[in-house]
């Protein structure tokens, strides 16, 4: 029996309560699809043109892919758009977390990409979703268009600070969570409500805890497909200089965009993420 990622069943309701009320005001027609994998039962949400050529997305961790819906309108203009909820995290896919050293992510993404019947594509993810995408990419080259990485985990290790000041946060309850929330976004404007939501999730959520590998220099190698890397320069969990200059070292085709004000959870990427990935071809 998989132990609850949710702190209380009451918490798990209110969650999924906002995940329902941000599907409620997504901005384009949308499906969604429960895949079977290996894994574990995975949720989608699917909007755009079914012919036009397929994107994922895949968000970061403690939320879900509602996160995308300031930029579903702008990816469903050009994508067939597979917004994927992570495993174990706050979405409607199967709770189970799975070994982040073995092989585990990338047979996961590797399923819902058969389920789906895909057999190549654009990606994009953030922070964990990032390097999930990554550690697919590095396992399955040939079936990755190009590669979007925004604050990506598993390239240099995260900021010790950080992780001291998010355990001091947590001490101070319901205003702590408010300035965590504050510190990942830094000077970057937020639309009204996000705050409050990443707030709230973060009260009810139970975090997976734990760090994510580090990819060694062999595996990001494979990556020679174009790879865009997005960052803030005032991200408080990892630096995006270090994390610029190791991939630069090892991915022939890297694109680097550093964002001022920017912190950790960026918002309202699509744009520069659409003008890396260039005009699709219909299929």
């Amino acid at each position: 029996m998989t132990a609850s990622i949710y702190k209380s069943p009451a918490g798990e309701q209110i969650v999924m309560k906002l995940y329902d009320d941000a599907l409620a005001q997504w901005p384009v027609p949308y499906e969604t699809r429960t895949l079977n994998t290996r894994h574990g039962d995975t949720f989608v949400i699917v909007s755009g043109d079914e012919a036009a050529p397929p994107l994922m997305l895949l968000h970061g961790a403690g939320t879900n892919s509602a996160m995308w819906g300031g930029d579903i309108a702008e990816y469903s203009q050009h994508y067939r758009v597979y917004a994927v909820d992570l495993l174990g995290e706050a979405g409607r896919s199967a709770p189970n977390r799975p070994d982040w050293n073995g092989p585990a992510y990338a047979e996961w993404l590797a399923d819902v990409l058969d389920a789906l019947h895909i057999e190549r594509a654009a990606f994009v993810g953030l922070s964990q979703g990032a390097w999930t995408i990554l550690k697919f990419a590095v396992a399955h080259p040939q079936r990755v268009e190009k590669l979007a990485l925004i604050t990506p985990g598993g390239i240099v290790p995260d900021k010790l600070s950080f992780l001291l000041r998010a355990v001091t946060f947590s001490l101070f309850g319901a205003r702590g969570r408010r300035s965590l929330v504050r510190t990942l976004f830094a000077s970057q404007p937020v639309p009204e409500g996000v705050e409050a939501i990443t707030a709230t999730m973060m009260q009810h959520f139970k975090g997976r805890m734990g760090v994510l590998p580090i990819f060694t220099d062999r595996e990001l190698q494979r990556l020679t497909m174009p790879v865009l890397l997005l960052g803030g320069d005032q991200d408080a969990l990892r630096d995006m200089g270090k994390i610029a200059a190791r991939l630069q070292a090892n991915m022939p085709h890297l694109h680097v965009e550093i964002i001022p004000g920017g912190g950790h959870a960026l918002i309202h990427t699509a744009g520069r993420v659409l003008k890396f990935l260039g005009e699709p071809m219909m299929v």
